[in-house]
């Protein structure tokens, strides 16, 4: 598909600076496929949801993956800021370097009391490299070293400061790995949990370490010319039974985020029974594709052009999803990580 149908105008005023406080006061639009529009608040999420449905979110964990530093070699230190992106092992990962077109293999860098090697340099800034430290020592020290990798729409625009540290992690977040939030889970407090839980819906986690290609627009001319950075992905053998269970007694599935969603779609087979998934995922999904899991999606309004923003319209239909963000933008909704929601409501 071209990817310019998938473009919008967005007023940078609508872009989220900060969430909303409560979290779950934010702005929510309900939308069904079938062109219905409503306008609530995220607590009022319960409204739409019903004893046995499932609730499934993504406990990923940001860690603070920007660092800055020097790269150190006899003609003298220069600054460097690398982002961490994925970990290849107990002691390296693959990393985006600024500026990188100077580094090169055996380079040593220091950032604070933590100190690697460049191990490999490859095209548009991405490299590897081996820290000193490994496993929990190391986690220990990025989380002393690094700053929370807010998304350039927004480091743009201010520096990440001590609220970040809490503002850009979910109250459910357990499994460290992601240089990205999971934005739709950043709405939830255990207020509405409580609420939901007495309505007799329940809670799943499934676990997907969020890459840098999540969100950055697509810069191919159509969608078959781009191809997804490969993210991590946990769904548990006890929780697939448990979700294949309570659909046969007719219980519907609410991926909160579209990491959620892309987890159960890799797992399902061609029936829409759910298996376990243990692996990287490379799911892209567009119009045209067929949802084999969840009924409902919680998910924030997203960038255009973004493989988000793709997967939504092949959720709903790209006509819904339109009309529905041109009345967001409308509306004033907020849009990104610390904007509003959207419940999507796929109709049979």
């Amino acid at each position: 598909m071209d990817v310019s149908l998938f473009d919008f105008e967005l007023p940078e005023a609508q872009i989220a600076l900060r969430p909303a406080a409560p979290r779950d006061s934010a702005r929510l639009m309900v939308a069904w496929n079938d062109g219905r529009i409503e306008h609530r608040r995220i607590s009022d999420l319960p409204d739409y949801l019903q004893a046995g449905d499932t609730l499934l979110v993504n406990d990923t964990r940001v860690i603070p993956a920007r660092l800055y530093g020097q790269r150190l070699r006899e003609a003298g230190p220069a600054r460097i800021e690398i982002l961490l992106h994925r970990r290849l092992s107990e002691d390296r990962y693959a990393v985006l370097a600024r500026p990188a077109r100077k580094l090169a293999a055996g380079d040593a860098l220091q950032f604070g009391a933590l100190t690697a090697q460049v191990v490999s340099r490859g095209d548009s800034g991405e490299a590897e490299i081996r820290f000193a430290l490994s496993g929990a020592a190391l986690d220990s020290a990025i989380a002393l070293a690094g700053e929370m990798p807010l998304p350039p729409y927004i480091a743009g625009k201010r520096k990440a400061d001590a609220r970040d540290a809490s503002d850009y992690q979910t109250v459910f977040a357990r499994e460290q790995g992601s240089v990205a939030a999971p934005t739709a889970g950043l709405h939830f407090t255990p207020e509405l949990f409580a609420a939901l839980e007495a309505k007799g819906v329940a809670r799943e986690a499934v676990t997907l370490h969020v890459g840098l290609g999540t969100f950055l627009p697509v810069s191919a001319e159509d969608t078959s010319q781009h191809r997804m950075h490969a993210e991590r992905a946990l769904l548990q053998p006890a929780m697939a039974e448990r979700l294949n269970a309570r659909r046969a007694k007719g219980g519907r599935i609410a991926a909160v985020g579209t990491t959620s969603l892309r987890t159960l779609e890799s797992a399902a087979g061609p029936d829409g029974t759910i298996g376990p998934f243990d692996g990287d995922t490379e799911i892209f999904i567009t119009p045209g594709y067929q949802f084999r899991t969840a009924e409902l999606l919680l998910t924030n309004f997203h960038l255009p052009r973004s493989t988000l923003f793709m997967l939504v319209s092949a959720f709903m239909g790209l006509d819904v999803m339109r009309r529905a963000y041109a009345e967001a933008v409308a509306r004033g909704y907020r849009f990104y990580s610390y904007g509003d929601a959207c419940l999507l409501m796929r109709t049979a």
